[in-house]
C-alpha cells in the first residue's frame, strides 16, 4: 500500500470512528483507475447553459485535465455522468461525489476527495442546495483551492449559476414555487424571492459578474436585468457584468479570459449596464436605462478581460416601469 493510500485509509477510519453517521451521509461513485493520477492540468472554465449536454464542451474540459481525475459534484441525483464522461474522454478516472447537507460538507474526507481531482464539474439541479449546504464549509474551500491551483472547472444550469462572484441563490424559494420569472422581477425587483449572494466561488475572469442559464428557452432576460439593477442598488458594484447562456450552448473560457461559444442553442449574452437603475425599490416596477448587450452565436468569441467580442450582435435594452425596450425594435430583446 502506498503512503498516499495508507493516509487516505487511516483518515477514513478515524473519520467514521469519530462520527459513524458520516459513513452513509455522502455517496462516492468512481470508474476507471482506483489510484489517483498526478498530472498537470490547465486552467479553463466550461460554462454550460443547461438542457442537453454538449459533448464538445465536456471533451474540452476533460482535455484541460491532461488525463487526470474528473470529479462531478452534486447535492442530489445519481452517478449518470460517470459513464457519459468516461466514454467521451481520456481520463485516469471519472467519479461523482454527492454532498447532500452541511454535516457531510464538514467531513474532511469529502474535501480531500475534491482536492485530489484535476477537473471539477458542478452538475445541475438546485443552486439553493449548493449555497445552503456548501457555503462556508471545507467543500467550498476545497473547490476554491483547486481553482487557485489552476485546475479547470465547469458547471451546467445550477452549476453555472454559482460560478460568478454574484449568485442568484434561489434560497428564498419554497418547494412548491415556480421558477423565478422575468415578469416577477421586473414588477418588483426587491421582493423576497430575489435572493442574491456573493463570493461563493472565486474564479478568475468571473469576478464582478453574475451568470444565468436556460436563458432564451425560459425567457430570463428580464430577471437578469433585475439582478444587475439589484447588485448596483445594494452597493455591491457600480458596474456589474453578466454572462447568460441558453440551453444547448456553452462558453468555454481559456486561462487568459478569451472565450468561444459552442453548441446548437441560441448562444450567449454578455450584459453591461451603462447607468445605475433610476427606480429599483420594493413593490415598484423597475426603471433601468441602457444595458448594453452583446449576443454571441455559436462560433463567435468574447474576451472577458476587455469585455469585447467578435462574430456577434451589439444592441442595448432599457426598462421603463417594468417593460423592456430594445434598440433592435421589432427584432426583440434576444
Amino acid at each position: 500500500m502506498t503512503k498516499t493510500r495508507l493516509r487516505w485509509f487511516l483518515l477514513l477510519i478515524l473519520t467514521f470512528v469519530a462520527n459513524p453517521a458520516l459513513a452513509d451521509s455522502y455517496k462516492y461513485f468512481r470508474v476507471g483507475n482506483k489510484d489517483d493520477a498526478k498530472t498537470t492540468p490547465v486552467a479553463g472554465i466550461a460554462m454550460m447553459g443547461g438542457g442537453t449536454d454538449l459533448d464538445g464542451a465536456f471533451a474540452w474540459l476533460c482535455n484541460k485535465g491532461n488525463g487526470g481525475d474528473f470529479l462531478i459534484l452534486r447535492a442530489t441525483g445519481d452517478d449518470a455522468y460517470n459513464s457519459y464522461v468516461n466514454k467521451l474522454c481520456k481520463t485516469n478516472s471519472v467519479a461523482t461525489l454527492i454532498i447532500p447537507n452541511r454535516e457531510t460538507a464538514e467531513d474532511p474526507r469529502v474535501a480531500e476527495i475534491i482536492g485530489r481531482a484535476e477537473v471539477i464539474f458542478i452538475a445541475g439541479g438546485d443552486q439553493a442546495n449548493y449555497i445552503r449546504e456548501w457555503q462556508g464549509t471545507p467543500v467550498e474551500r476545497a473547490i476554491n483551492e483547486n481553482i487557485t491551483a489552476g485546475k479547470p472547472i465547469g458547471g451546467t444550469s445550477a452549476g453555472l449559476a454559482v460560478e460568478g462572484e454574484f449568485v442568484y441563490s434561489a434560497t428564498g424559494d419554497k418547494p412548491d414555487d415556480k421558477n423565478l420569472s422575468s415578469g416577477d422581477v421586473l414588477q418588483n425587483p426587491c421582493f423576497d424571492r430575489v435572493t442574491l449572494v456573493r463570493n461563493f466561488l472565486r474564479i478568475p475572469h468571473l469576478e464582478n459578474l453574475i451568470t444565468d442559464s436556460h436563458f432564451v428557452t425560459r425567457d430570463r432576460m428580464g430577471r437578469s436585468l433585475g439582478f444587475l439593477a439589484r447588485i448596483m442598488k445594494d452597493g455591491w458594484s457600480h458596474s456589474p457584468r453578466e454572462v447568460a447562456i441558453d440551453e444547448r450552448s456553452a462558453v468555454l473560457v481559456e486561462g487568459d479570459g478569451k472565450a468561444t461559444v459552442v453548441g446548437s442553442g441560441s448562444g450567449a449574452y454578455f450584459l453591461r449596464p451603462a447607468n445605475a437603475p433610476e427606480v429599483c425599490e420594493k413593490g415598484v416596477p423597475l426603471t433601468f436605462q441602457e444595458v448594453i448587450v452583446y449576443r454571441v452565436p455559436t462560433g463567435g468569441h468574447f474576451d472577458l478581460t476587455s469585455w469585447t467580442g467578435d462574430g456577434g450582435t451589439a444592441y442595448s435594452l432599457s426598462v421603463e416601469r417594468g417593460r423592456i425596450e430594445s434598440t433592435q425594435g421589432t427584432n426583440g430583446i434576444y
